[in-house]
C-alpha cells in the first residue's frame, strides 16, 4: 500500500529527502577540499551547490522557497544588530544583505 500526501509518494519523497541529506554531506566534502586549492573554480560550484540542496531540500520537508528567503533575511538581520564578530570585523553580513536587496530591487 502506498500513502500520498498532496499527490507526492510519501516512501519516494523520504528517499528523495535522505538522497538530498547525503548529496549535502558530500558537497561540504568538496568544498572542504576546494579550498585547499587556491582559485578553485570547484569552490564556487560547491558553494552554489550548497544552495541549491538547502532550497530543494526546505523544500521537500514542507519550506516553501519564499519562507527560506524571508528566514534568509530575518538571519542577516539579526546577525547585524548582534553584532558578530565576522560582522565588526569585515561587514560581510551587510555586504550579503545590501546584494540580496538591491538584486530584489533589480527583479521588481
Amino acid at each position: 500500500m502506498s500513502f500520498k500526501k498532496n499527490g507526492n509518494d510519501v516512501g519516494t519523497n523520504l528517499k528523495i529527502i535522505e538522497w538530498l541529506k547525503a548529496e549535502l554531506v558530500d558537497t561540504v566534502a568538496v568544498l572542504m577540499k576546494s579550498m585547499l586549492k587556491a582559485g578553485s573554480d570547484a569552490t564556487g560550484d560547491a558553494l552554489a551547490t550548497l544552495i541549491i540542496i538547502a532550497y530543494v531540500l526546505g523544500r521537500r520537508v514542507g519550506i516553501n522557497f519564499q519562507l527560506i528567503d524571508m528566514r534568509v533575511k530575518y538571519k542577516l538581520n539579526t546577525n547585524i544588530n548582534e553584532t558578530s564578530e565576522i560582522q565588526q570585523w569585515y561587514g560581510d553580513l551587510s555586504e550579503l544583505k545590501e546584494y540580496l536587496e538591491n538584486k530584489e530591487k533589480k527583479m521588481r
